[in-house]
C-alpha cells in the first residue's frame, strides 16, 4: 500500500509540475491535474488537500534535488573552478530536462500568486558558489583581487539571469551553449592564469564521465 501511495503522490506531483510550467499556477486547476495524471480529484485532495499544497510540494521537491547534486560535485577530485563550472552545467540540464524543476522555476516566478510560503532558492546557491570560489582561492588559481563573496553574488546573478532569458527565447533548448559563452566571459576575470577554454573542456570531460550528468 505504501508503494502505491508513493507512486500516486509522484504521479500527481509530476502532472502538477508540468501544468504549472505550461499554464502557470493560476491557469492550472485540480481537474486539469486529475486529467493529466489519470488520478481522481479525490486522490489529489486526499494526498495534498489543495492546489497550494501541491505547489509547495513541487518547490520542496526541487530544493530536495540540489544537496546531493552539490555534494557530488564538491566531492569530485578536480580543482574548485572546474567543480563550479561542472555544477553549473548539471543545474542547467536539470532546469532544461526535469519537469519538476521546470515547474518549480515557474512557480517561483509567480510566487506572489501562490497562497503558500515558498522557500527562497538563491541564498543557498550564493553560499555554494562562494565556498567553491574560496576553495579556488586556497588552491591559488583565483585572481588575488577577486572577492569570493562579491564574485559569488555576480556569478549567481548572471547564471539565473541567463536562465530567464534562455527560457524566454527558446525554452532553454540552447542553455548549454549560452552557459558556455557566459563562462568564456566570466572565467578570465576569475582565473589567476586565464585558460577558460581548456577549463571548460576539462569540466565537460568530467561531466561526461560522471553517472547521471550526461546531456
Amino acid at each position: 500500500m505504501q508503494g502505491r501511495a508513493k507512486a500516486t503522490r509522484r504521479s500527481l506531483l509530476e502532472a502538477a509540475a508540468q501544468l504549472f510550467e505550461e499554464r502557470g499556477y493560476a491557469g492550472t486547476s485540480i481537474s486539469d491535474i486529475s486529467a493529466l495524471s489519470g488520478r481522481t480529484s479525490g486522490a489529489i485532495y486526499f494526498h495534498y488537500a489543495c492546489k497550494e499544497n501541491l505547489a509547495l510540494a513541487v518547490m520542496e521537491e526541487v530544493f530536495d534535488t540540489w544537496p546531493a547534486l552539490v555534494r557530488r560535485h564538491r566531492e569530485a577530485d578536480i580543482p574548485a573552478l572546474e567543480k563550479l563550472v561542472a555544477l553549473s552545467f548539471s543545474v542547467a540540464r536539470a532546469f532544461r530536462d526535469d519537469v519538476v524543476v521546470r515547474g518549480g522555476s515557474r512557480l517561483w516566478a509567480e510566487r506572489k500568486s501562490v497562497d503558500a510560503s515558498l522557500p527562497s532558492p538563491f541564498e543557498g546557491w550564493i553560499e555554494t558558489v562562494v565556498a567553491l570560489l574560496e576553495e579556488a582561492g586556497r588552491e591559488g588559481v583565483l585572481t588575488p583581487s577577486v572577492s569570493p563573496r562579491k564574485a559569488g553574488n555576480a556569478v549567481v546573478y548572471a547564471f539565473f539571469g541567463l536562465h530567464t532569458v534562455s527560457d524566454a527565447l527558446d525554452g532553454r533548448e540552447q542553455i548549454e551553449e549560452r552557459l558556455h559563452d557566459l563562462w568564456l566571459l566570466l572565467l578570465p576575470a576569475l582565473q589567476a592564469h586565464p585558460g577558460a577554454t581548456s577549463l571548460l573542456d576539462r569540466a565537460h570531460a568530467h561531466l561526461a564521465g560522471t553517472p547521471g550528468t550526461q546531456a
